[in-house]
């Protein structure tokens, strides 16, 4: 699945995404595309989960 994160513009936000995918799914894979800012993430967990988490993190997203 992949989510616009707007407000992602840097590391900190790459590892604070990281941190919040992995508390919902420790087997998901992250893909960042920083430039589009954007985010792919390989889970079995649905988008509703994933949303969440990431907001929960600090980001608004939007699906892509």
């Amino acid at each position: 699945m992949r989510f616009h994160v707007p407000d992602m513009s840097c590391g900190h936000c790459r590892t604070s995404i990281e941190k919040a995918v992995a508390a919902a799914d420790p087997a998901a894979r992250v893909t960042f595309a920083p430039e589009d800012r954007m985010v792919e993430i390989d889970t079995a967990r649905d988008a509703d989960a994933m949303r969440a988490a990431l907001k929960d993190a600090g980001y608004d997203v939007a699906p892509a």
